[in-house]
């Protein structure tokens, strides 16, 4: 399907929904792109904001809590993310904000904050608003450094299951275009380290 060499990229899928059951939205679009992206043989690892414990943005925090370190590791490691949120009133969850704001932890490396990284959106909502929530991922990620991909998906929530509760076929092919924008790039050539 696409050209990846196995081992050689780490995708990060972040779920910033809160919501902890099983067959919330979130969850079922993190263990699709999971599925997607372990089949093309890429590393893939999915941060579930509700399974971290990560505190209130405070400045200055000391000590920094052991999960804001790890959430920072996590994050700087992957090379591509996939941002995961529910449209909240006009952006995306505010634990998924309060976690971005976290990366200021990374402030004083050489290379701070997402520099450089790749990253596709995608937002849901019950209404057609959906883009709302990629436009405010799409600032926060540009504050970070890193490139956002040409394609975002805004979903609206009614249009993404089939009539037996899957992923319809036009998500998933939106979901594998944006796979391949991040994984190989618009004209099918593998992106470089």
């Amino acid at each position: 399907m696409y050209l990846v060499v196995p081992g050689k990229m780490k995708v990060l899928i972040f779920n910033g929904a809160v919501e902890r059951t099983e067959n919330s939205t979130a969850k079922q679009l993190s263990r699709y792109l999971e599925t997607v992206l372990v089949k093309l043989g890429v590393e893939t690892r999915v941060f579930d904001i509700s399974d971290y414990d990560i505190p209130v943005f405070e400045v200055p925090m000391t000590p920094v809590p052991e999960s804001v370190i790890q959430m920072n590791q996590i994050f700087r490691e992957a090379d591509v993310h996939i941002w995961l949120s529910p449209l909240y009133h006009g952006g995306m969850t505010g634990a998924m904000k309060n976690c971005l704001d976290w990366m200021e932890y990374s402030s004083k490396e050489s290379v701070p904050y997402l520099s450089g990284k790749v990253l596709g959106l995608v937002c849901w909502a019950h209404g057609v608003q959906a883009i709302q929530g990629i436009t405010a991922m799409d600032a926060v990620a540009r504050a970070l450094r890193a490139w956002t991909a040409p394609l975002s998906i805004p979903i609206q929530r009614a249009e993404l299951y089939d009539d037996r509760g899957n992923i319809c076929q036009k998500y998933k092919e939106r979901f594998d275009l944006l796979i391949q924008l991040l994984l190989v790039g618009p004209k099918g050539t593998e992106q470089k380290e």
